[in-house]
């Protein structure tokens, strides 16, 4: 992460630089001066987003070295879909509205964003302090916002990447029409894509090494493939159990992810749904705010 340093020189020239000019007198010289103020602020969001994108690219650069995290991110969602179509095709689905290929291309999407997203920043963030390059960033001019943001962002385009694929690929497989509703597709993938990697930056808390980021990223993979309608649906469980899975971090996820290709969610289920995954979303920033942290375990 060395290169991304070099920014802070580029971002202060430039908060230096944009948006100031001279101050006339009078009146003139009030309009002017409110000019220069708002340049200023520009200035100084374009140092924001330089400092993110630096440490954005010196992340990716560190992700493709890395083996393990390149087989969570690329190999391992597309072997777990591959792996579940004979099981989901095996299942009865008679009466729930759904056939083998709308049940597994959303659930593909699942994997991505609990396997190339939540489990590979569990690594990534742990790996990163245990190395001390997030207390070093942390002692410079990026924020912590900045920090996090810079080294999530190579993982959440990948896997945006990959549920374009996915989706491609599975229509072909199945023979599906488009999405019924892409916008709530869209919301469900959004509202995934921001609780993953908070949850990531939380779960990386507990976790004392980049060696054991696998196992403590495991409970809400585990929790979330059987619970939350990634792998199966819960048509067949009791009322009793689907309402309490209901409200567990990745169900309104899944079933917003799920309603947006077959239509079948109103928009009554698609708000609760919003409102219960960006409820968690909160209190996992919430969390990172109070207690992540920035130093070595050892």
């Amino acid at each position: 992460m060395a290169g991304t340093y070099g920014v802070r020189r580029r971002a202060r020239e430039r908060a230096g630089g944009v948006g100031v000019r001279p101050v006339a007198a009078g009146a003139d010289g009030d309009a002017a001066a409110g000019f220069a103020a708002g340049g200023t602020g520009r200035g100084r969001a374009a140092a924001v987003t330089d400092r993110t994108l630096s440490l954005a690219r010196a992340e990716l650069t560190l992700l493709l070295r890395n083996r393990t995290a390149l087989f969570l991110t690329f190999a391992v969602p597309g072997l777990f879909t591959v792996a579940a179509r004979g099981a989901v095709a095996d299942l009865d689905l008679s009466g729930t509205g759904l056939s083998t290929g709308t049940v597994l291309v959303p659930a593909s999407f699942g994997f991505v964003l609990l396997l190339a997203v939540y489990a590979t920043l569990v690594l990534t963030y742990t790996a990163r302090r245990e190395e001390r390059v997030l207390q070093r960033l942390r002692a410079g001019e990026p924020g912590a916002a900045e920090i996090l943001l810079g080294a999530a962002l190579p993982a959440l385009a990948l896997a945006v990447a990959q549920t374009a694929l996915l989706a491609v690929a599975g229509t072909a497989a199945f023979h599906l029409a488009a999405p019924a509703a892409p916008v709530l597709l869209a919301a469900g993938l959004l509202s995934g894509l921001a609780l993953t990697a908070v949850a990531a930056a939380v779960t990386s808390t507990v976790t004392r090494s980049a060696e054991s980021a696998q196992v403590t990223a495991l409970p809400l993979v585990l929790v979330s493939f059987v619970g939350s309608e990634v792998f199966v649906p819960l048509d067949g469980w009791s009322a009793t159990a689907r309402e309490v899975c209901a409200w567990l971090p990745m169900s309104p996820v899944m079933e917003l992810l799920r309603g947006g290709w077959t239509g079948d969610l109103g928009a009554g289920g698609a708000v609760r749904a919003l409102a219960v995954a960006w409820a968690w979303t909160a209190l996992a920033a919430w969390t990172v705010r109070a207690g992540f942290r920035w130093e070595p375990r050892r």
